[in-house]
């Protein structure tokens, strides 16, 4: 396995792990347990971040520009949805 395939994993892994902590957050059932999952979902986050920013000082993630066009569209779209 190559460092970039290596990389794309350890980012998969964080996003998915940090989508666990979220919602075992959220649902925590005490303040003990609130807490530690989201001391777990800081550090997470901050390690899905280094991976990010590690790979895009790579070349191995890049960020395309999105028109304005298309970013009002969206937008018009979910203020469409919550009225």
């Amino acid at each position: 396995m190559n460092d970039k395939a290596l990389m794309e994993d350890l980012l998969q892994l964080a996003k998915g792990t940090v989508d666990l902590y979220s919602h075992a957050t959220v649902e925590s059932s005490s303040n003990d347990v609130h807490c530690a999952f989201q001391d777990a979902l800081n550090t997470t986050l901050t390690l899905q971040n280094d991976v990010y920013k590690t790979m895009e000082a790579a070349g191995w993630y890049q960020m395309c520009p999105v028109e304005q066009q298309k970013i009002a569209k969206v937008e018009q779209k979910f203020n469409q949805a919550t009225l």
